[in-house]
């Protein structure tokens, strides 16, 4: 990237993209739910199951499956830790509207943001304890400054919502008259909800066929050997066989992202 590039991205002013940007999300992920030492053991496994999977590919004198395989195996370590990063965001997303729900009521009556947190402090689950806890401890011993304090808070959570309403407390510290607009943005939390539960088994059957799918196309690999042995040793061992392989294994890579990316939970966004 040139200067002007650089510039605009340390102005978050250019919205990273591809790869870079992935990494950086798994990072900030990772760190959220309190295991960051886990980011640079999860890059170097991904690079070195990367090469194993060029290697076994190699080993089964395939070089058309290179590309599938290297970057299957290296998504191994990295699935996991999603698999761990989704688990802590849907617990923060099912406590994030108990939680905001009596945080509201308790600032529409007295109008004081840091009284309303401690007095429902008690009754907030983690992981969404701890955020409001160093709210608290950034309002009232760090800095004075509620108004940074909640600029603080904007980024412990993962939530277009939880962002928002962050946001209409910002506001409200200059203008009371904005907190009739703090039970609307809560209730955008239930709408989601009700939105997921619905499209979950859904989801999960779509999730279903697609394993499905991919589990009959490996599975005529070896059922080809108990059909007709001649295709068998055309499909491993000949040129345009190999080549059918390493064309699958692609289509089977790249729709495995699409699967993911078509099938997650919705959420709101502004």
């Amino acid at each position: 990237p040139n200067i002007r590039d650089r510039a605009r991205a340390l102005r978050a002013g250019k919205k990273k993209t591809g790869p870079g940007a992935k990494l950086e999300y798994l990072q900030s992920a990772l760190k959220a739910c309190g295991k960051e030492g886990m980011f640079a053991f999860v890059c170097s496994s991904a690079l070195v199951l990367f090469a194993v999977g060029a290697v076994v590919a190699v080993l089964i004198n395939n070089v058309f499956l290179i590309p599938a395989l290297s970057v299957a195996y290296a998504m191994i370590p990295i699935v996991y830790v999603r698999n761990i990063i989704d688990i802590y965001e849907k617990q923060t997303k099912q406590e994030l509207e108990t939680a905001l729900s009596i945080i509201t009521s308790s600032y529409e009556r007295n109008g004081n943001i840091i009284l309303a947190v401690q007095e429902n402090l008690d009754h907030i689950k983690p992981p969404l304890k701890t955020s409001f806890t160093a709210f608290i401890g950034d309002a009232t011993a760090i800095s004075s400054s509620v108004k940074q304090a909640l600029y603080n808070l904007k980024n412990k959570v993962n939530d277009e919502v939880y962002r928002e309403w962050v946001d209409a407390l910002i506001q409200c510290q200059d203008n009371q008259e904005m907190k009739d607009t703090l039970s609307p943005i809560v209730s955008k939390l239930i709408d989601v909800r009700l939105v997921n539960s619905e499209l979950n088994t859904m989801m999960s059957a779509v999730r279903t066929e697609y394993y499905t799918m991919v589990g009959l196309v490996v599975g005529n690999i070896p059922l080809l050997y108990v059909l007709n042995k001649d295709w068998f040793h055309t499909l491993i061992f000949e040129t345009p066989g190999k080549i059918v392989l390493g064309v699958c294994g692609i289509v089977i890579v790249v729709t495995y992202f699409f699967m993911l990316k078509f099938t997650k939970p919705v959420e709101f966004k502004r």
